[in-house]
């Protein structure tokens, strides 16, 4: 029997963008498609309405994450991306503020309780600060922890590193001290090309090859006249077969003259009777009982 849901399968974006950018109004920067996805911009000061009308009006009813970007030449660097979903529709959308290391971004606690440990994350990793959260503290990092991981800026290792003194016998926070500096960043994609050379380019120069390799002088071919002088000269000369085999050696002598053989005198073994194997005669069985002894005839007495 097949089950009925509320919910479809999924929502077709098309037409939704044209909704809710009429549903937002003026409290709307900008509406894209992006990889299937609707993404929303709104006013930072009117955040708190958006998501309201959104949830009450149009039943994006959970707040599953809320995210944050970092882009550094921007006047304001940060990015706040909320994520909504629909379970009746079962549809996803995206709204997104912009923020910098000053202005604060409206919380959405007053709508959804589980943005206050979101909202910690971002504050924790970005510094973005959050106005109405009573609670904004690290989520992730160690108490007095400097700085924000997420940031472009940021160095590599951090400002700080932790260990343990044997001397003091504790856990110690110590600044970082690196012979080579991480902290010069261009923000340039790696795609478009970059104006000086990245380590490892300096491997990569080849010799054009249009440009056919010659030989200026002899010496580069190894030619002259001391490998002129040395061209007679035999490679083999005191080889053991140059010893053994010169002009003066005795030649071999021929066997076409040499006189026949005697004949064997005697049994000749290479017939075919002498190589047969000889055949043993089977070993009598030796027995250990002697032969019984012979009786003498009875002889009838004489009756007297």
């Amino acid at each position: 029997m097949a089950v009925l849901h509320s919910a479809p399968k999924f929502t077709l974006i098309d037409g939704l963008k044209d909704t809710l950018s009429g549903a937002l109004g003026d409290m709307l920067v900008e509406a894209k498609e992006e990889h299937g996805e609707l993404l929303l911009t709104v006013q930072r000061e009117s955040l708190e309405d958006a998501l309201r009308l959104l949830r009450d009006e149009h039943s994006y009813q959970q707040l599953m994450e809320i995210a944050g970007a970092d882009y550094p030449s921007r006047p304001e660097r940060f990015e706040v991306v909320y994520m909504l979903l629909s379970l009746t529709k079962n549809s996803r959308i995206m709204v997104k503020v912009t923020a910098s290391e000053t202005t604060p971004v409206p919380t959405a606690t007053t709508l959804w309780p589980n943005a206050g440990w979101l909202e910690r994350e971002v504050f924790d990793m970005y510094g973005v600060l959050f106005a109405g959260n009573t609670d904004l503290r690290r989520i992730l990092t160690d108490y007095g922890f400097e700085g924000h991981p997420f940031r472009k800026d940021f160095p590599l290792t951090g400002y700080h590193e932790l260990r343990y003194s044997e001397d003091e016998k504790r856990v110690v926070y110590e600044p970082v001290e690196l012979a080579q500096d991480l902290r010069q960043f261009d923000f340039m994609s790696p795609w478009e090309g970059a104006d000086y050379v990245l380590p490892g380019d300096e491997k990569a120069e080849t010799p054009p090859i249009d440009d056919p390799k010659v030989t200026e002088k002899p010496s580069d071919t190894g030619a002259g006249k001391a490998a002129d002088d040395k061209a007679a000269d035999k490679v083999s000369a005191g080889a053991p077969a140059e010893e053994d085999g010169g002009k003066d050696a005795p030649a071999p002598k021929a066997t076409e003259g040499q006189p026949a053989r005697p004949k064997r005198k005697g049994k000749t073994s290479g017939t075919a009777k002498a190589t047969e194997v000889k055949k043993k005669a089977p070993a009598k069985k030796a027995t250990s009982k002697k032969a019984p002894a012979k009786r003498k005839p009875a002889t009838k007495k004489d009756p007297k």
